[in-house]
């Protein structure tokens, strides 16, 4: 039972009917990507699929992108309260509620978002549950690593940010845009467009396709040329509905929030978003700036700061060692073939 439906609301069905042993689920997925985006025909799409399989049609999941259930910062919430099902959460469009999986959002951490993403789903499974008790967290995945593009350049040096309003992809990177004396514009990916063409943001963040598949690769021209961060995604199920799922409904569940699968829908993705790379160079309007020794100095001492203050925030929040808990995430992605230089 394949269902790709789409809705103004969602619905939640647990229901066994009469003369009936197994359990029959309709559950609501929920996303704020438009429905064209790489990530649903990619991963949503055949994550829902292997689900209907793998449950022999119990399971069927209808998916409502483009914020049709709610904004894209709220989706957290959503999970938790009920208003959908299933929900894909960027946890740093609410910057300091999560600290750390923010960690993931530091600069200069990861190389890809394929091995990086099974290394990085491992991780913070030893943190979910205090981190975000109140839902259960089934995938955490990363996207290809991004970079800043901006309407005007140079664009090589974390001096380039000084003055320039620019729109952070999340919040740990808006600290690295702040102390470096830019002006953050908070919006999020889907109004990337809008804030560009207007002139109310000079720079943007983002990973390759996304500047397509948002229409801003006519408005931005300049690009910093080197993996500078990623984005930590997690797939939320509402708890209520995934305790009263049936014992082998759970278990097929549980067999689809898997590192495995974190990577393997990060995976079709990257590629999409990486390979777009060769689009902009084609065009000769676009400039790439690669920073030298120097200013790769420049970007590495800013990086610090920001890792001493991703620290500080683990540790207000009651992560016992924040240290050693990032190298530990570094130490999972080195052996994963995904950390920075890899």
């Amino acid at each position: 039972m394949k269902k790709f439906m789409l809705a103004a609301a969602a619905t939640t069905a647990l229901t066994a009917p009469l003369g009936a042993s197994a359990q029959e689920v309709s559950l609501a997925f929920s996303h704020w990507l438009p429905p064209v985006h790489a990530l649903q025909s990619t991963g949503f799409e055949p994550w829902i699929e292997s689900i209907s399989e793998a449950s022999e049609g119990r399971i069927g999941i209808d998916l409502y992108p483009a914020q049709q259930l709610g904004a894209a910062p709220d989706h957290y919430d959503m999970a938790r309260d009920g208003i959908a099902d299933i929900t894909f959460i960027n946890p740093g469009y609410q910057a300091g509620r999560f600290p750390i999986i923010a960690a993931a959002e530091l600069p200069f951490l990861v190389s890809n978002a394929t091995t990086a993403s099974k290394a990085l789903h491992e991780w913070y499974m030893d943190y979910a549950e205090q981190e975000m008790p109140e839902v259960k967290v089934c995938l955490v995945h990363l996207h290809d690593p991004g970079m800043f593009h901006g309407t005007a350049g140079p664009l090589a040096a974390p001096s380039d940010l000084e003055g320039k309003n620019v729109r952070p992809p999340q919040g740990t990177i808006a600290k690295m845009i702040a102390t470096a004396g830019g002006s953050t514009v908070q919006v999020p990916v889907p109004e990337m467009r809008e804030i560009l063409s207007s002139g109310g943001a000079d720079i943007t963040s983002s990973p390759w396709n996304s500047l397509i598949l948002f229409g801003v690769d006519d408005v931005v021209t300049h690009h910093l040329d080197l993996p500078l961060y990623s984005v930590a995604f997690v797939y939320a199920i509402n708890k209520g509905v995934y305790e009263g799922l049936s014992d082998e409904n759970r278990a097929v569940i549980d067999d689809h929030c898997t590192p495995e699968w974190s990577q393997k829908i990060a995976t079709g993705w990257a590629d999409v978003e990486s390979g777009s790379r060769a689009d902009f160079a084609a065009r000769e309007d676009h400039t790439f700036y690669t920073p030298d020794e120097a200013q790769m100095a420049e970007w590495m001492s800013l990086s610090d700061t920001i890792r001493a203050g991703w620290a500080e925030d683990a540790a207000k929040a009651g992560l016992e060692d924040p240290q050693a808990a990032l190298q530990d995430l570094v130490d999972g992605l080195t052996e994963a073939g995904g950390a920075f230089g890899q």
